[in-house]
C-alpha cells in the first residue's frame, strides 16, 4: 500500500468507481482505491503515476478489478461507488457534488471558502496548492454557505451513509484566519445532522477560537505544519511562515486543552525536504503533547510550481512511518481514537497500517 502510494496507479477505465478529484485543497488527484478493505486515496493524475508501474484493470461485472505490477497480478481490488448524493442540486441549481465531495469511502469534506490570501499572492502562494484549480475549472463554488453545507451533509449521511466530516479553508483577510466561518458553518451542520466534524485552518489570533469552534459543534481541530524547518517553510510556504512556529506550538497545547488529547492533529508533508530525522522528532514532540502527527507523502500536483518536484519513495515512507507508527501506539494516540478528520479517515497515508501494539 506504501508502494501504490508513493508510485500512484495508471488505470485502464479512469470512470471506474466514484469520480477523482483533480486540483482544489489539500491533497488531491487522486482516486479512491479499496485493497484488502482499506480505502486508500492514491494519486492517478500526476507525472509519477503516469510512469506507474501499478495499473489497475478495468473493472469486471461484479467491479472488482485486478492491481498489476507490471504484467502480475498481485491483488483484486475495488473503487468505492459515486454518491448518490452526487445526483442532487440545490433549490439555486447548485449541484451538491460542487458544495462538498466524498473522500476514501465514508468521509465528506468541503472547503467552505475556496479563495485564500496566500494564494492570491505568488510571493506567498504555498508552492503545492491547488485550491484554486477546481474553481477555475468551474467544479466548484467559491463559498459554501451555512444552509448549503448543511443540506448537503444531511443528504450525504441519509442517501450515502456517510459517518463523518473534514471542512478546511482557504484563509480570509480576517485575524481569526477561517475559525469564524468554520464556527458557523459547524453550527448549521449539527443543527441539521449528527455527524462528526472535523474544522482545519491556521492558528486564529486568539485561543478563545477553540472553543467557539468546539461549543458550535467541531469535534476534532486541524493545524496544518506541512513542513517544519525554517528554511523550507520560508521557501516553499511562504505566506504561512509568516505565522511563526511558535504561534503553532502555543496553539496546539490552546486547542488539545479543549478538543482534548488525540483530537487536535497537524499535517506533515513528507518528501519536500524534510528530514526523516526532524520528522520524527517533530512528531515524537507532537505527540507528547496530545497531538497526532499525520504524515503524508507528498503529491506534485500539476499545475503548481511543485509539479515536478519527485513523490517520495517507497523507501522513504516507510522509514519514517514504521517507527512512526510505534510512537503513535506508544503514546495512545491512534487514528482509530479520533472522532472525525483526515487522520481518522487515514486514507492519504499508510500510517495508520503502523499503528501496532507494542510487543509485549
Amino acid at each position: 500500500m506504501t508502494e501504490l502510494q508513493s508510485h500512484g496507479l495508471r488505470m485502464v477505465d479512469p470512470d471506474a468507481g466514484a469520480a477523482s478529484r483533480r486540483g482544489g485543497a489539500g491533497p488531491s488527484d487522486h482516486k479512491a482505491v479499496t485493497v484488502d478493505g482499506i480505502t486508500l486515496m492514491v494519486p492517478i493524475h500526476t507525472q509519477p503515476a503516469f510512469r506507474s508501474p501499478f495499473v489497475a484493470d478495468a473493472p469486471g461485472a461484479d467491479g472488482r478489478s485486478v492491481l498489476r505490477r507490471g504484467s502480475i497480478p498481485i491483488a483484486s481490488i475495488a473503487f468505492p461507488r459515486q454518491p448518490r448524493f452526487y445526483g442532487l442540486s440545490t433549490a439555486e441549481g447548485v449541484p451538491y457534488s460542487h458544495i462538498a465531495t466524498l473522500h476514501g469511502s465514508d468521509v465528506l469534506a468541503t472547503t467552505v471558502l475556496q479563495t485564500c490570501i496566500r494564494y492570491e499572492s505568488r510571493r506567498k502562494a504555498c508552492k503545492f496548492c491547488a485550491i484554486g484549480q477546481s474553481l477555475a475549472a468551474g467544479r466548484t463554488i467559491e463559498r459554501k454557505t451555512p444552509q448549503q453545507l448543511a443540506e448537503v451533509a444531511r443528504a450525504a449521511v441519509e442517501l450515502d451513509g456517510v459517518k463523518h466530516m473534514v471542512m478546511t479553508t482557504g484563509t480570509p483577510p480576517t485575524r481569526d484566519r477561517g475559525a469564524a466561518i468554520l464556527a458557523e458553518s459547524a453550527q448549521a451542520i449539527r443543527a441539521a445532522v449528527d455527524l462528526p466534524l472535523q474544522a482545519q485552518c491556521e492558528p486564529p489570533d486568539t485561543d478563545a477560537w477553540f472553543r467557539r469552534m468546539k461549543d458550535a459543534g467541531v469535534d476534532t481541530l486541524g493545524m496544518h505544519l506541512e513542513v517544519i524547518g525554517e528554511a523550507l517553510r520560508q521557501r516553499i510556504l511562504p505566506g504561512k511562515a509568516e505565522v511563526p512556529m511558535s504561534r503553532y506550538w502555543d496553539a496546539f497545547g490552546a486547542a488539545v486543552e479543549v478538543f482534548g488529547r488525540g483530537q487536535v492533529s497537524t499535517y506533515l508533508l513528507a518528501g519536500l525536504g524534510d528530514a526523516p530525522e526532524l520528522i520524527l522528532s517533530t512528531s515524537q514532540r507532537l505527540l507528547d503533547m496530545g497531538v497526532y502527527p499525520f504524515v503524508v507523502p507528498f503529491v506534485p500536483i500539476s499545475g503548481t510550481p511543485l509539479e515536478d518536484q519527485p513523490a517520495p519513495s517507497a523507501d522513504f515512507m516507510r522509514g519514517v512511518l514504521e517507527p512512526l507508527g510505534r510512537m503513535s501506539a506508544a503514546a495512545g494516540i491512534r487514528a482509530t481514537d479520533i472522532k472525525a478528520g483526515c487522520g481518522k479517515c487515514a486514507a492519504c497515508s499508510t500510517l495508520s497500517r503502523y499503528e501496532t501494539p507494542l510487543a509485549a
